[in-house]
């Protein structure tokens, strides 16, 4: 080459070195995606970029836990597609990139044919998939207007609310209950019979965990279930308020309000409720070895009333505009009053009869707080993020209680009279931080949380002295029990994706100290171990330190179909009236009793799952494993102690059996075939195999059991919507225990009278009054019949009215949500 033509070359390049570095240069693509139902953000979302060849580049990235999404783009004119399994795509076509650009907040929908549909839809209960959860928006599901929280969750798959308010996840209880992803007063501290009084209204989603990342507290072997209270994200004064009235004895009314600004966001709940939830039992006890009493049949007829007050008002306020602080207040106040009478009938060796008839009235005086405060910095647009959370509880319960029991055959006469006060109280903190940190489409994080409880029981028993007409103190029986159960845990977790494949996988490091105290009035030489006839230690100090690994998996086939797999290991600590020795007195022969000596219960479970969409039709299936170690479970024994009048004591009372695996697949169906016909139905079936030996007696057994519901929506003539919802639990049984099939239906009708502002709904709740517990249960000395209804049916009539809500959700979802705005993205 020329020394000329060298110098035109090398002075050309120089020329163009600018511009060619000017071309390469790279600017930050930024934004969030969410659902468009309720505005949750879609983790792990793929954003793709194509160039102008029509060829899918390097560039791209994923969502965080939060939605958010941050990376860089070389300066082009792209075709930029955001998508989410079971959702539309979001296509923006000939977008030039050559600045620093937030595409704002990426709104995408199910997946449907058009938007009537997808409106259609959403007033359903809709399935979301994710890594460690399912999502169910409870929408406008007609059967929970009205109704209780414990009422919509029985309408969620997996989930079942058994005849006592008693909740299970795939047919195992032991599940752990979360109110906005943490431990609260609204869930009673784990007992569920607040949520047979609060709205189901109140919810905005269920979240059900059944393979739990590291992030969540490793408490309960079934999996977690999430409820997300409502909170409306939308500018602007709005919200709705409910009433309802219903029989047996029902009222109720509450408000849902929400004042919202640039600055600031302000929400509150609040509601009355007067609730009556009649109930019957019936047992009918035979004895093998008759002492001069060879059968009791026992007939109980519980009056059940609820009363109370309750509100939820907090705000979140914007420090700047990647930091907020928030803070909470929640109280209760209840005023309950339980009657239960028991008439009983005794068939004596020779022939005759003895007839009691025994009532117990039970008083409860609740009041619940709860304060909350978190904190939330994120450092960058790219999800490096930091958030820290205090949270402080307290709920006191005074219950006295008064008990009469009178031989009214063959002879009038006072058998006993009893007088019980019992005061509890608990006392919870909670401090947890979590720390995020984005590396390009892969992302780390790392926290600690500290539950630190304490609960005191004060238990006096009086006893009327039938010589005197005196009460005087039991001081045998008499005493104060105080539990404590503190938990540290710090965790790690790492998630990254490779294509259609994405995983999380973490470690969380669990330290559990349960400690119980009991105190008695008495210091004779006769121990309560003696008095109560029992093998255990009612004082006790246990610590545990344990490891729970979590991984799951998810393999995209195609946009609108997965398959995933997960692993967890989990435990179950011992709770509440699991726990405390004191035995229930609603009954001289049949008791319940805790046992303070129970140890935790380990579970390792294995899930594989898989979900495909049609353009009508949603299905999701799983298969799961779990083997679990110290598992719990409720026996029934002769305590060989008999009342004054000769009857047989008989004791339900916990233990830890040795193992347990359980072995199960479900499948739910959503089906939207026409505009005016919505269907969805989910299917439940497992095996267990138990076990165990307690006090030289075998208690180990195999069964099979299973559940199924459906739910049906119909518009008819007149825009009336019809809603059916039938469930079906199949016989289940255990080592002593065979329990019949369970059946119930209920039926909604709803109209809107007012548009895009009232509805009127009328809800009828098992209408063929037939969801009752009948069981056998065998022993070595006793056989039992029995029959259990906790609720009746029941009809109720509720109005819902909503204010500048539709307007500002067609806002939402336009613009705030929409996807990018012209103005202010950049574009």
């Amino acid at each position: 080459m020329q020394p000329k033509l060298i110098f035109k070359t090398t002075l050309l390049l120089l020329l163009l070195f600018p511009l060619l570095s000017f071309a390469q240069k790279s600017y930050k693509l930024s934004g969030k995606v969410v659902d468009n139902s309720g505005g949750i953000p879609l983790e792990y979302a793929t954003i793709t970029l194509i160039d102008e060849t029509g060829e899918k580049t390097n560039q791209g990235g994923i969502t965080n836990f939060d939605g958010e999404f941050n990376f860089d783009v070389t300066e082009g004119t792209y075709t930029i597609k955001v998508e989410y399994i079971s959702f539309e795509p979001k296509i923006y076509k000939n977008r030039h990139i050559d600045k620093k650009t937030n595409m704002g907040t990426v709104v995408l929908q199910m997946s449907s044919a058009n938007l009537d549909e997808v409106v259609v839809t959403a007033e359903t209960t809709q399935v979301d998939v994710r890594l460690d959860k399912k999502i169910y928006n409870i929408g406008k599901d007609l059967t929970t207007q009205g109704s209780t929280i414990s009422d919509a969750l029985n309408n969620v798959p997996s989930v079942n609310v058994d005849v006592e308010g008693g909740i299970s996840l795939r047919g195992n209880d032991n599940v752990r209950i979360l109110i906005n992803g943490k431990p609260s007063a609204m869930a009673g501290f784990g007992s569920t019979d607040v949520f047979q009084q609060l709205p189901a209204d109140a919810i905005e989603r269920v979240e059900v965990i059944t393979s739990p990342s590291a992030r969540y507290d490793a408490e309960g072997t079934a999996g977690i279930l999430n409820i997300i209270l409502k909170k409306e994200k939308t500018l602007g004064f709005n919200g709705s308020i409910s009433a309802n009235v219903g029989y047996p004895e029902q009222y109720g009314l509450s408000a849902n309000l929400n004042l919202r600004t640039d600055k600031f966001n302000i929400f509150n709940t609040t509601g009355v409720y007067l609730r009556k939830s009649p109930g019957n039992a019936y047992f009918n006890n035979v004895y093998k070895q008759s002492t001069g009493i060879d059968k009791i049949i026992e007939d109980r007829e519980y009056d059940r009333q609820y009363k109370g007050i309750y509100t939820n008002i907090g705000m979140e306020y914007f420090l700047t505009e990647s930091s907020s602080i928030t803070g909470s207040f929640y109280t209760r106040f209840g005023d309950d009053k339980d009657v239960t009478e028991n008439a009983n009938t005794q068939y004596l060796t020779d022939a005759s009869q003895r007839k009691n008839f025994r009532e117990e009235i039970e008083k409860e005086k609740d009041q619940s707080y709860q304060a909350s405060l978190n904190y939330t910095n994120s450092f960058n647009d790219e999800g490096h993020k930091f958030t820290a959370d205090f949270q402080y509880s307290y709920d006191k319960e005074k219950r006295p209680t008064t008990i009469e029991e009178n031989l009214v055959y063959p002879t009038n006469q006072l058998i006993a009279k009893e007088r019980i006060n019992e005061k509890e109280t608990q006392n919870e903190f909670l401090i947890q931080a979590d720390y995020v940190l984005p590396m390009g489409d892969a992302q780390f994080e790392a926290g600690y949380r500290g539950n630190f409880e304490k609960k005191t029981t004060d238990y006096l028993l009086d006893t009327l002295n039938r010589n005197s007409n005196i009460f005087e103190l039991n001081e045998r029986l008499s005493n104060t029990f105080i539990y404590h159960e503190n938990v540290n845990a710090i965790y790690t977790q790492y998630g990254n994706k490779f294509g259609n494949f994405s995983f999380l996988a973490g470690l969380r490091l669990e330290h559990t100290q349960l400690k119980g105290d009991l105190e008695r009035f008495t210091e004779d030489n006769q121990s309560l171990e003696e008095e109560l006839g029992v093998a255990f230690k009612t004082n006790f100090d246990k610590n545990y330190l344990g490891l729970f690994p979590t991984l799951n998996f998810i393999y995209e086939l195609d946009e609108n179909q997965n398959i995933s797999l997960g692993y967890n290991r989990r435990i179950n600590r011992p709770r509440g009236w699991f726990i405390n020795p004191n035995p229930s007195r609603s009954s001289r022969t049949n008791i319940f009793q805790g046992n303070p000596d129970l140890d935790p219960a380990y579970s390792s479970t294995f899930d594989l799952g898989y979900l495909k969409q049609w353009e009508k039709l949603t299905l999701t299936g799983s298969v799961y494993y779990q083997h679990e170690t110290d598992s719990f479970e409720r026996v029934v024994m002769d305590t060989g102690k008999e009342t004054s009048d000769g009857q047989k004591i008989i004791r339900t009372m916990p233990i830890n059996l040795s193992t347990e695996e359980r072995i199960g697949a479900e499948f739910s169906v959503i089906y939207n075939p026409e505009k005016w016909l919505r269907l969805n139905g989910s299917f439940n079936i497992f095996n267990f195999d138990k076990e165990g030996i307690y006090d030289g007696v075998d208690y180990s057994a195999k069964s099979t059991s299973w559940f199924a519901r459906f739910s049906s929506k119909v518009t008819l003539p007149g825009s009336v919507d019809w809603q059916t919802n039938a469930f079906y639990r199949g016989p289940q049984k255990n080592a002593q225990t065979e329990s019949d099939g369970i059946f119930s239906l209920n039926l909604a009708f709803s109209k809107e009278i007012i548009k895009n502002k009232a509805t009127l709904s009328f809800n009828i709740s098992d209408v063929l009054n037939s969801r009752k517990r009948n069981s056998t249960t065998e022993t070595a000395t006793y056989w039992q019949e029995s029959e259990f209804q906790w609720r009746e049916r029941q009809f109720s009539l509720s109005l819902i009215y909503r204010f500048n809500q539709p307007k500002n959700q067609r806002q939402r979802g336009q613009n705030n949500n929409g996807g990018f705005d012209d103005g202010d993205g950049g574009f």
